[in-house]
C-alpha cells in the first residue's frame, strides 16, 4: 500500500538532512565512518539523512564536530536543524575577546624585528607589527587602503608581486593553500579570491632547487638586499568564539643570517628595539 501524502512528506529529507549528506560527500566519508566518529549507528544516521529521524541538539553538534566544520559552519548547521547557534561571534573590538587580541599584539611585538600579521578568514588584515613595512614597500596606495587584503598584496602586480623573485613557486603555494581551504570550507568569496590570485601568477616550472627541501621560502627584493623568509601560521585551536577561531597569525622568519641582519638593520633605522 502506497504511503499517504502526509507520511511521504514526513519522510522527505529536510534541509538539515541534505546539509549532512552534502558535508559527508564533501569529506568523502561513508555513513559508517561518520556514524562511528559521531558515536551513533549507521542506521540512525541513515534515518537522519533520509528525514525519518530528527536529531537532538547534542547529535547535531557531534555530527558537526565529526565533519570538521568550522565554528561558523557548525552554527549554520544548528540553525538548519532548528536549534540556536552554540558559538558566539564577538566583534573584533569587543570586550569578550580583548584578552586574546592583546595576546596577539604582544606576540607581534615580540616577533620584531621580523614581520608578522594577523589576518581574517579571507586575508583581511587585522593587526600587523612595525616590520610589516618591508612587505608593503613600493605597493600601490590603493592596495594599502583599509580593508587591506594581505593575500592580494602578496601577489598583486602593484603589490609585492614584482619584488618576489620566486613568484611562480611561492605564489602557487599561496594560491593553492587558499584553494584547498575553499574546497574544505565552501565559500564563494574564497573561490573568487583564489581565482583572482591565480591570475597574478606567471607560468612557472615545478618546485626547483631554490626550495629548502621542507618549505617554500619567500625570496623578496627589498631596500638593502634580497630577503629569504619562511612563514608559520598560528591559530587558536581551542577557540569557542567564531571571530577568534577565524583569525590566524602569520609570522615571517629569516631563512639565513643575511636576512636576519638586514631586518635588524631596518628595525634600527626605524628606531625600533630589535629582538635578540
Amino acid at each position: 500500500m502506497a504511503p499517504t501524502t502526509a507520511a511521504a512528506a514526513e519522510r522527505r529529507p529536510s534541509p538539515f538532512s541534505r546539509e549532512v549528506r552534502r558535508w559527508r560527500a564533501l569529506r568523502r566519508m561513508s555513513q559508517l565512518e561518520l556514524a562511528a566518529l559521531a558515536g551513533t549507528t549507521q542506521r540512525h544516521l541513515s534515518f537522519i539523512e533520509s528525514g525519518r529521524s530528527a536529531p537532538g541538539r547534542a547529535m547535531v553538534v557531534r555530527l558537526a564536530e565529526s565533519l570538521a566544520l568550522s565554528l561558523r559552519e557548525r552554527n549554520a548547521l544548528l540553525l538548519t536543524a532548528g536549534y540556536a547557534p552554540a558559538y558566539e561571534e564577538s566583534p573584533r573590538d569587543g570586550a569578550a575577546i580583548e584578552p586574546a587580541m592583546n595576546a596577539l599584539r604582544s606576540i607581534l611585538t615580540g616577533h620584531l624585528p621580523y614581520p608578522a600579521v594577523v589576518a581574517g578568514p579571507r586575508g583581511e588584515l587585522v593587526l600587523a607589527n612595525a616590520a610589516f613595512e618591508v612587505l608593503t614597500e613600493g605597493a600601490a596606495a590603493r592596495l594599502l587602503e583599509p580593508p587591506v587584503n594581505v593575500l592580494r598584496l602578496a601577489l598583486h602586480p602593484e603589490g609585492m608581486g614584482p619584488r618576489v623573485v620566486n613568484l611562480a613557486a611561492w605564489g602557487r603555494h599561496v594560491a593553492e593553500s587558499l584553494r584547498a581551504r575553499a574546497a574544505a570550507h565552501p565559500d564563494g568569496g574564497l573561490d573568487a579570491l583564489a581565482a583572482e590570485l591565480a591570475g597574478y601568477l606567471p607560468a612557472g616550472a615545478p618546485p626547483g632547487p631554490d626550495h629548502l627541501g621542507f618549505a617554500v621560502p619567500l625570496r623578496l627584493r627589498a631596500a638593502g638586499g634580497e630577503l629569504r623568509l619562511l612563514t608559520t601560521l598560528t591559530s587558536f585551536a581551542t577557540a569557542v568564539d567564531v571571530t577568534l577561531a577565524e583569525l590566524h597569525l602569520e609570522a615571517f622568519l629569516p631563512a639565513d643570517p643575511e636576512t636576519a641582519e638586514l631586518l635588524r638593520g631596518r628595525a634600527a633605522a626605524r628606531g625600533a628595539a630589535p629582538a635578540g
